[in-house]
């Protein structure tokens, strides 16, 4: 069996609606559902976010970054860390979670090594589409990096499969799709694993706007911002070709203006870091 062939298959049980997800993944599936609740409240989301250690020590860490701790005053308890983020944010984090231990299933050293670069490049475009909404397109910062956690689910998911399908990255961990070729039913697979989280459409909406590639001018919307951030994260997606991780830096200062741009990613360098090391927590 070859990669198409494989990609094949798992569109046709992503379509399906059959995913199949490690059991560690439930536990923050499970979580995020009783967050979308609308009889949740505070001391119950705290209760929850505590039975995942992983999510846990991710609330508290983005907690006390930069971007939400202005302060500098140390948060160490769950519920006052949940308080402060918001469950729309907490509920983000749980879909990081879902996404790390997805990609964390395999024992082939050069998986791992995929999984963790993707994981870099998901935190950086994250952290770095928080900012953009903010300062270019003024968003909604909080559904920027939600749209900037969310959109490589699907990698994630294709990464959890390697034991059923061991030649979907041939046990390379630099470049898993190769230039020119079809990523046959790897945007069906995006979409079911996005369905399964119950991302909202307006992100996937952006996302599907990231796979276009399109970016318009000047930039102003959702898509727009996850877009800029994917072509000005330093660590790009092994998952793309490499035609595609090549960003263009020409593009990108003709909508924004170099000086504008080298300005704002200056003056947020240290909100920017302060994101990634809580995602990479």
């Amino acid at each position: 069996m070859d990669r198409r062939e494989a990609l094949r298959i798992i569109a046709a049980e992503a379509g399906r609606g059959e995913l199949n997800f490690p059991t560690s993944v439930e536990v923050a599936l499970g979580v995020q559902r009783a967050l979308d609740d609308p009889d949740c409240h505070l001391e119950a989301a705290a209760r929850l976010v505590r039975t995942e250690p992983l999510l846990s020590a991710r609330v508290v860490a983005l907690a006390n970054s930069v971007a939400f701790n202005r302060s500098g005053r140390p948060i160490t308890d769950v519920r006052i860390a949940v308080s402060r983020l918001g469950f729309r944010m907490i509920r983000a984090l749980a879909a990081a979670v879902v996404a790390r231990q997805m990609a964390g299933v395999s024992s082939d050293p050069a998986h791992r090594l995929l999984a963790e670069r993707l994981w870099q490049h998901t935190a950086h475009v994250a952290a770095l589409a928080h900012v953009l909404a903010r300062k270019v397109t003024r968003l909604d910062p909080e559904t920027a990096m939600f749209a900037g956690i969310v959109h490589e689910v699907g990698g994630f998911y294709l990464l959890s499969r390697l034991r059923d399908f061991p030649c979907l990255f041939g046990g390379r961990a630099g470049v898993a799709i190769e230039d020119g070729e079809e990523p046959a039913g790897e945007a069906e697979i995006g979409r079911a694993v996005l369905r399964v989280l119950s991302v909202p459409g307006v992100v996937v909406a952006a996302i599907e706007a990231l796979w276009a590639g399109a970016l318009a001018l000047p930039p102003g919307s959702l898509g727009d911002t996850l877009l800029l951030a994917d072509r000005l994260s330093p660590v790009k997606s092994p998952l793309q070709a490499a035609a595609d991780r090549a960003a263009a830096p020409e593009a990108i200062d003709l909508v924004i203006g170099r000086e504008a741009l080298v300005g704002i990613l200056e003056d947020s360098a240290e909100e920017v870091d302060s994101m990634i090391v809580a995602l990479c927590c």
